[in-house]
């Protein structure tokens, strides 16, 4: 039997609260201390979720030398600090999505985690979803033939935090959140089309963000809103391969088809999922059933949970049950093309992944 995996937690904020929730679901995964820098809230959740151990500072947690991986969920730019912490305290680490504030500050907790040999998870949920399997299975066996183009998008109408109802304010705050829809959201849709195309190496990038949809003006004056409301990219990646971008937090259309990839022998939307052929003359438009495909892979298939949720993948890795997915590598692929995207619009050109990497700063704030 596989042992308990003891687990720290970093920030116990909105998200934090629900990556507590999804390791209460998850029976070996232990939760033994928690940090945040808010005392009476950390004191509320650790009684609510029974977390017997509570702290205010971060580092005197890490020196525990009972917990084996630290979760951090705190804002953007307060990843890399965190992150590094823990691993150099011997921790593995799962840390929420974007990787970080920048993709200088996501390379050193790559190589940093590399140096010192321990795993580095980033919170990933869209390539564990059973339409992101169902397409995996169609690729590797072959029915969409050579792959040379993908679509990620992401859609709201009317969903920026803070301004428009949801969450707090820091969501809003380059110098919190460091970026807006695109870090937010388009991280999921563009890391779930990458690990699809098998994270292929990024060449160049051109983009443009918006911020032009009202906004109440009390509620844009208290939020110190200064992030993009609309993203919009167009990637060139090794092998031919081209991907192209667009994430909305507020657009005034009903809606954006779901992200596709597309092969010499067929096409995967993946919401709602469909695969797409030609045979001859007939063009074939196919629906899938995914849940009795979940069904069977949960029935016949070993460790088939491990593969339920990010959270449950990134236990049963550290338990040594599975090798852990690149969750780590494709988010900082995606740091490189979403930071890229910014670089384009501020330069009003086409840049390369190498220009990127140059100019890329840290923006990370000290834990």
């Amino acid at each position: 039997m596989a042992k308990k995996i003891r687990i720290g937690m970093i920030g116990v904020g909105q998200i934090g609260k629900h990556h507590i929730e999804n390791y209460k679901k998850i029976a070996d995964a232990e939760l033994v201390a928690l940090a945040d820098i808010n005392a009476k809230e950390g004191k509320r959740v650790s009684e609510v979720y029974g977390i017997p151990h509570v702290y205010t500072d971060a580092h005197k947690m890490l020196k525990r030398d009972d917990i084996v991986a630290v979760d951090v969920c705190l804002h953007n730019n307060l990843h890399m600090p965190a992150t590094v912490a823990a691993l150099k305290a011997g921790k593995h680490v799962y840390c929420e999505k974007p990787m970080a504030g920048s993709y200088r500050d996501a390379k050193t907790m790559y190589d940093t985690a590399k140096r010192l040999r321990r795993k580095l998870s980033i919170q990933l949920g869209t390539l564990f979803r059973n339409e992101t399997k169902a397409a995996q299975a169609l690729i590797e066996g072959g029915y969409l033939g050579k792959l040379y183009h993908a679509r990620a998008t992401g859609f709201r109408r009317r969903g920026r935090p803070f301004v428009d109802g949801y969450g707090t304010a820091q969501f809003v705050q380059k110098s919190v959140a460091a970026g807006g829809a695109m870090y937010d959201m388009g991280v999921y849709h563009i890391a779930n089309v990458l690990y699809l195309l098998g994270n292929p190496e990024v060449l160049r990038i051109s983009g443009k963000v918006y911020q032009e949809t009202p906004i109440d003006a009390r509620r844009k004056r208290v939020s110190g809103y200064d992030v993009e409301e609309l993203g919009l990219g167009f990637i060139r990646m090794a092998e031919g391969i081209t991907l192209d971008i667009i994430e909305s937090w507020a657009i005034h259309l009903d809606k954006f088809e779901g992200s596709s990839v597309v092969g010499s022998k067929g096409g995967i939307r993946l919401q709602p999922f469909g695969y797409y052929t030609s045979w001859g003359d007939l063009e074939l438009d196919s629906t899938v059933n995914l849940e009795s495909a979940a069904y069977r892979w949960h029935t016949l298939r070993k460790n088939a949970d491990a593969y339920d949720s990010p959270q449950q993948h990134w236990v049963a890795a550290l338990q040594g049950r599975v090798a852990l997915l690149p969750t780590a590598e494709v988010a900082l692929n995606t740091m490189l093309i979403s930071e890229g995207i910014y670089l384009s619009d501020t330069l009003g050109r086409e840049v390369t992944a190498a220009e990127v990497e140059e100019k890329s700063k840290s923006s990370a704030v000290p834990l």
